[in-house]
């Protein structure tokens, strides 16, 4: 059994202040794999100060620096894929899958910051003012348990590059991604006190690292009520916030799409990482007009999403991540049934001949009106509804009628009718005919779905201040 007893802080691993240890659950099985002992407020405190002082120097480095920095975070990060692989099956049941075409973002991201900044100027002129862009100081990034290792370096990645410092905040459901990271930053010579990990809880270390006054920037992903508290804890020092929070999107398939390619497509994201992903697509507006054709194409797609052990390279929905959020799907897809949704596929408790794991059975549900809580409410779970339209007008209506606004996408075997329609969608991001975004591209939500954008300049400039100096 795993024991992760040390956090990561100014260059050195140590043994936390904190006392508490959390276990660690293998979901495929139920069974605890390992423990972790919890950094608390003090640690969060000492891992601020470490970062507070290596920024005078390291906000002061050159690009030059920077990239070489960068790249061999990249190097580090790609030695060390198998582990990260061994670690997102056995602590979250990421499917094959899933690892093979996400994980390799991971080091990618760096060498995309890398590449951003070789050509970025911060200098810059405007009339008769010099606008000189500097690191904004230490940053607080806190990521969550799914592709923790992805977002962590992306996070990592876009701080390094624009000269600020970090105490990163990963779950505690990935302490041993976690500890893997810490592992890959610590070989890849980073000065000490840049980066600094520590695992503990939210209430605990999040609420010390989002209202300490030498945090200067917050970097969060997860959900959108932990996206609010951390709002309302920033708002006392006016820190700067980057949050990318829930969704609940809309996949539209207009009439003349070909559901040979666009149902499997569509079913691949709303499933995707075993329904726990914020850009899913969980809403697919079908066109009235195809419906009962729609409705056959994806229960005859169905077979490719079959639930197993995520060890096998076969199984295309795992468990979900903890008995807690087990519960919570399960007690959506109940609510579902009670405000009158039918069952398409799916359906409550676990897949048949599945014994144990947090296995939930991939489920669609139909006859589903925009305004049931179904369609409102992002589950983090393999449940997905279906929804009809008359037109195009009411389509995006539909699809806008939501708190939401992080990714939709639209399908269309006119590409320039989907841009039009595309066009009207409120989001942060909209796909034509794809389910992948661009990492050239921003990513980030509006409405609920959070503020501010990441990756590419738009990521870089997330960690800088423009200060203007005008003769």
């Amino acid at each position: 059994m795993r024991k992760i007893n040390q956090i990561y802080i100014d260059g050195q691993f140590i043994t936390p202040s904190g006392t508490e240890y959390a276990p660690l659950y293998n979901p495929a099985t139920e069974e605890i794999i390992g423990e972790v002992r919890l950094a608390d407020a003090t640690d969060a405190t000492a891992a601020v100060s470490a970062a507070k002082r290596a920024f005078v120097s390291y906000s002061k480095t050159s690009k030059k620096e920077r990239i070489a920095l960068l790249r061999r975070l990249s190097a580090s990060f790609s030695e060390r894929m198998d582990d990260f692989k061994a670690a997102m099956l056995e602590e979250y049941g990421a499917v094959r899958g899933v690892i093979d075409n996400l994980l390799p973002y991971a080091p990618q991201m760096f060498e995309n910051a890398a590449k951003t900044l070789e050509s970025y100027e911060f200098t810059q002129t405007r009339g008769a003012t010099t606008i000189v862009m500097e690191p904004v100081g230490v940053s607080a990034v806190i990521t969550p348990w799914n592709l923790s290792v992805v977002f962590t370096a992306q996070k990592i990645a876009g701080a390094l590059a624009a000269g600020s410092t970090l105490v990163v905040k990963p779950s505690e459901l990935s302490a041993i991604q976690t500890h893997i990271v810490s592992e890959a930053v610590h070989a890849a010579d980073v000065p000490p006190g840049v980066i600094n990990i520590i695992t503990g809880r939210g209430s605990v270390v999040g609420n010390a690292l989002t209202t300490h006054p030498d945090v200067a920037k917050v970097s969060f992903t997860g959900s959108t009520a932990v996206g609010q508290q951390i709002m309302r804890n920033a708002a006392e020092t006016f820190k700067r916030l980057t949050l990318e929070l829930g969704g609940k999107g809309p996949t539209i398939l207009l009439d003349d799409t070909d559901l040979a390619t666009s149902i499997p497509a569509a079913l691949t994201l709303g499933f995707l990482n075993n329904g726990q992903t914020c850009f899913a697509g969980t809403r697919i507006l079908a066109p009235r007009s195809r419906l009962d054709e729609v409705l056959e194409t994806i229960e005859s797609a169905m077979s490719d999403f079959r639930v197993g052990d995520p060890q096998d390279p076969s199984t295309g929905v795992g468990p979900v991540v903890s008995q807690k959020q087990f519960d919570i799907v399960q007690s959506y897809i109940r609510l579902a049934l009670d405000e009158g949704a039918e069952l398409l596929v799916g359906g409550e408790g676990r897949p048949q001949g599945v014994e144990k794991g947090w296995y939930v059975q991939p489920t669609i549900f139909t006859g589903v009106t925009n305004q049931m809580r179904i369609a409102r409410e992002e589950i983090f779970g393999p449940v997905l509804v279906v929804i009809p339209f008359d037109d195009e007008e009411e389509a995006v209506s539909i699809a806008n009628d939501t708190p939401y606004g992080l990714q939709a996408q639209v399908f269309s075997g006119d590409t320039a009718r989907a841009h039009r329609v595309a066009r009207q969608i409120e989001a942060g991001t909209v796909l034509v005919n794809r389910i992948f975004s661009d990492h050239e591209a921003p990513f980030g939500g509006i409405k609920q779905s959070g503020i501010g954008r990441e990756h590419s300049t738009y990521g870089l400039e997330s960690y800088l201040e423009p200060r203007a100096i005008t003769s």
